[in-house]
């Protein structure tokens, strides 16, 4: 009976260190400034957040339209406080939909963050980090330092474990009837590794 038990601890042990592991992201160092929901006032989410199966086979890029750009972290704080207020209360969502955002003070805003899924882009939603450019992206494009830290944001996640290292990069506009992420910045990210045009 003692030798059976052991097998089945080997088992078990032999099973667990097979899956991946995810860090910690609270010990996790990000190579851009990372703003908290506490840090920008978030309000808590309306009800339970569902569970977002990781690693994740597509990150969807958005841009706000509106809010408009946000050069200071007191503004971007500002709007998304204000995005929240609008998913919330307007809409009637449980929260704000992204899962992240990323301001023009090169910041990276936590949304609905790496574990919930998001109410960004129907149909892909469970299976998707999404994050907001904020901004309108129609004409010109983000200014330098968020383009970088949308790709660091990207990394970052691999690393975490939260987006598989074989993921797809695709714009808003794929999946549903929008101009999102702007034709500007769908141009750009059109051009980086890991997009893909046809779904």
């Amino acid at each position: 009976m003692a030798s059976l038990f052991a097998i089945v601890i080997l088992c078990l042990a032999a099973s667990a260190a097979s899956q991946p592991t995810r860090q910690v992201t609270t010990n996790f160092t990000y190579p851009f400034n990372f703003v908290s929901r506490e840090q920008w006032g978030a309000r808590p989410p309306a009800s339970t957040y569902s569970q977002l199966s990781s690693p994740v086979p597509y990150v969807v890029v958005h841009h706000t339209y509106i809010p408009p750009a946000c050069a200071t972290t007191d503004v971007c704080k500002r709007y998304m406080r204000s995005m929240q207020t609008t998913h919330q209360v307007t809409n009637g969502w449980q929260d704000i939909g992204y899962n992240f955002a990323v301001g023009g003070d090169g910041s990276v805003y936590e949304g609905r963050g790496w574990e919930a899924v998001g109410a960004h882009a129907v149909g892909y939603n469970v299976q998707s980090i999404g994050v907001v450019m904020i901004g309108d992206f129609v004409s010109n494009l983000p200014p330098a330092n968020m383009l970088q830290t949308l790709k660091d944001f990207i990394a970052a996640g691999v690393n975490l474990g939260y987006i598989s290292p074989n993921y797809r990069l695709i714009g808003h506009r794929q999946v549903s009837a929008t101009e999102c992420p702007g034709k500007a910045l769908y141009n750009e990210i059109s051009t980086w590794p890991h997009f893909v045009q046809n779904l």
